[in-house]
């Protein structure tokens, strides 16, 4: 297959699962569930680390294991949205699921925007310079943050399904 007819595919459904990602999060910090919000998110997100596996490669890259993780913690994140619909601990399941799989793309795309970005790449050629540790770091802190917000919301909290 052609790399460019995938990688189009590819990249779309990937920020349409961080944009839906980030009014996921959104709403977990007001303890609500849009249906609608929380399928293109989960469905994207799924696509896009399953369609990284097409691209021809001659040995494992970062991206096939951070793919890997994501379908791993994706697993249990759909069974608590379908068939468990969120009931007792799977609501937590879920919460921390989808902002773990929203974290990972959101890795991806910084370590994209420092691989593509001429700026941001003079600044880390490598990715193993200090600017991307420091940008990678301060997006996991922000993401733990939120996280914990929003599992203390929505372990109290009754669910509101919109």
């Amino acid at each position: 297959m052609d790399p460019i007819l995938l990688l189009v595919p590819h990249v779309a459904l990937s920020l349409i699962g961080i944009a839906f990602g980030f009014v996921l999060m959104r709403d977990f910090l007001q303890a609500r569930f849009r249906a609608s919000v929380v399928w293109i998110f989960l469905v994207s997100t799924t696509l896009t680390s399953l369609t990284g596996y097409l691209f021809s490669r001659d040995q494992v890259l970062p991206s096939h294991v951070v793919g890997a993780i994501s379908l791993l913690v994706l697993l249990p994140t759909w069974l608590a949205w379908r068939p468990y619909r969120l009931a007792g601990g799977w609501r937590t399941t879920f919460v921390i699921g989808a902002a773990i799989s929203q974290w990972l793309n959101v890795f991806v795309l910084v370590a994209q925007l420092f691989q593509k970005v001429p700026a941001l790449h003079a600044l880390a050629p490598t990715g193993s310079e200090p600017p991307f540790g420091i940008a990678e770091g301060l997006v996991l802190l922000a993401f733990i943050a939120a996280t914990f917000v929003a599992w203390r919301r929505n372990r109290v909290t009754p669910v509101r399904f919109q």
